[in-house]
């Protein structure tokens, strides 16, 4: 079950509209903390630039988001980098988006155009994740039930992993939380109800897509 989106590494990219010169910085962060500090260290390595514009959205649910437009005119350049990654889905990242001024005003179109199309450059160069709930159910079997269980096919999707073989079997599933119960019951058919679940728990993977 897809929770979110999120990039899935730290990225950079830079171009050129009508003589100025647009970089964007892109990073995952957790909190505000993580966000704000990586907005001071931006503006610290391009101190003389003309603007350092930035983004952040943060929680599952989008609960924080905040930008600034750091001198630009007000509703051209932060709040629309925020509106783009609420509409994209991706959460739990900060965005700065260096100008230096080329000489060219843009106007108020095109300064939204300028700073969602650096954004999105710096998403790109990051890469886009999508991050899944998963089902995690860890069995005991002994070896004649675990050839049945290996060789079965599921009546749902399930992932078969981490094998330790002793005097018994053990195996992890990895499923879609929603399956995981479906999944119960097919190993205990095919072991004849000798399967011990020994553990179950959740966890969260990340799958890259594109923006």
């Amino acid at each position: 079950m897809k929770l979110y989106s999120t990039v899935a590494g730290e990225g950079q990219a830079e171009q050129s509209i009508e003589r100025s010169r647009f970089i964007a910085h892109v990073r995952p962060v957790s909190s505000k903390d993580e966000a704000d500090s990586f907005i001071a260290e931006i503006r610290k390595t391009y101190k003389d630039a003309t603007h350092n514009v930035p983004a952040m959205v943060i929680g599952d649910k989008f609960q924080l988001q905040w930008a600034s437009d750091d001198g630009e005119p007000q509703g051209t350049s932060g709040a629309p980098v925020v509106q783009m990654l609420v509409q994209e889905g991706i959460t739990n990242v900060a965005v700065v988006i260096t100008r230096y001024f080329g000489g060219i005003k843009l106007g108020t179109g095109g300064l939204v155009r300028a700073y969602t199309s650096s954004a999105k450059l710096g998403l790109e160069a990051a890469g886009i994740c999508d991050v899944a709930e998963k089902s995690i159910q860890r069995f005991q079997v002994d070896y004649a039930s675990f050839n049945r269980i290996r060789n079965h096919s599921f009546s749902v999707e399930a992932l078969l992993t981490d094998e330790v073989y002793t005097d018994a079997v053990e195996f992890s599933l990895i499923c879609e939380p929603e399956d995981a119960q479906q999944l119960k019951e097919e190993i205990n058919g095919l072991s004849s109800g000798k399967a011990q679940l020994k553990s179950e728990s959740t966890s969260y993977e990340k799958v890259r897509r594109s923006l």
